[in-house]
């Protein structure tokens, strides 16, 4: 099995709203994604952060997958991809981490 974790920060303002109208939307369009994406097999998304949380970050993923073609399913699925569209324009990072369990 493959998690794959996703951290973003996001731009003060994009596209006509604030950071944290759009971390909310992010949220929203993500965890839209649950039950709609054969190879995603469980999905976390999550703004609200414990306080000893170190990074930089305002929004959080996790999902996972039966392996790195499963991930790689999720990635270029059609819906993803328009997720990643929206995405795109509202952050000022990103990072990720995938890892074997």
């Amino acid at each position: 099995m493959i998690k794959h974790i996703v951290w973003f920060t996001l731009k003060e303002e994009a596209e006509g709203a604030s950071a944290a109208d759009n971390a909310s939307k992010m949220v929203a369009i993500l965890r839209d994604l649950d039950g709609k994406i054969p190879s995603l097999k469980t999905l976390d998304v999550s703004m609200e952060f414990a306080s000893t949380t170190t990074e930089d970050v305002q929004v959080i993923l996790l999902s996972s997958h039966d392996d790195e073609a499963g991930l790689a399913d999720y990635a270029n699925h059609p819906l993803h991809l328009e997720c990643v569209d929206f995405i795109k324009k509202v952050i000022s990072s990103r990072k990720a981490i995938d890892f074997v369990v």
